[in-house]
């Protein structure tokens, strides 16, 4: 079988070199563009981000990565979401006020609250918990520990296929499928042996379609 191909989209507002290494280690074929007119013609996307909602999806805009993804993930062509990229699956978020996401998962996303023994942002190590059987994260032992950096969370709320649990003060999802959408809040490319093992399940389960 030939390696998969996804198409990572750079549009300054996202940490592509090491997510293409990441993705690269999991077994698929990287090709990196800034040109929305790639979009269409792609297998598979990855839509990578960090950093304030409003910079990254006014960035996201700016480039015209808008209207051709939304196309794409409607017509069903999978779809990996990495830490902001998860949250502008979404409708909008509390972070950018008025500011309309990608709207393909319905929903807002959350900011924690701050407490004496909670600071925010959440920054370290922390849990993943199955819910259903999301391909991401299916045969894998849980609770598995990946890494996280932010401010603002995807509630339970939203209504998913499946994913993973992970608390901070309230219960969130930090990964999830969604049809042909999937996300992890968590950075794969900074989660060890953890996100190695969810990029190859996204590559196997999604991708490949093994087990269909």
């Amino acid at each position: 079988m030939s390696t998969p191909e996804v198409l990572l989209l750079d549009y300054g507002a996202g940490n592509v070199r090491s997510a293409a290494r990441a993705l690269e280690r999991a077994g698929m074929t990287v090709r990196v563009s800034g040109d929305p007119a790639d979009v269409p013609h792609a297998p598979a996307l990855v839509v990578p981000g960090q950093g304030h909602f409003r910079q990254v999806m006014e960035a996201f805009d700016r480039h015209g990565f808008h209207g051709p993804v939304t196309d794409a993930a409607r017509g069903g062509v999978p779809l990996l979401g990495i830490c902001v990229g998860m949250q502008m699956l979404l409708s909008e978020s509390e972070e950018a006020p008025g500011l309309p996401g990608l709207d393909l998962v319905p929903g807002t996303v959350r900011r924690f609250e701050a407490a004496p023994s909670q600071k925010v942002p959440q920054m370290g190590w922390n849990s993943l918990d199955k819910v259903g059987d999301s391909p991401l994260l299916r045969n894998l032992a849980c609770p598995a520990y990946a890494y996280f950096v932010h401010s603002y969370y995807v509630p339970l709320d939203v209504e998913v296929d499946a994913g993973a649990l992970t608390e901070y003060g309230v219960p969130f999802w930090s990964a999830f499928s969604a049809g042909n959408l999937h996300a992890t809040q968590f950075h794969p490319e900074k989660s060890g042996a953890v996100g190695l093992a969810i990029l190859e399940r996204f590559r196997r389960y999604v991708l490949e379609g093994e087990g269909k």
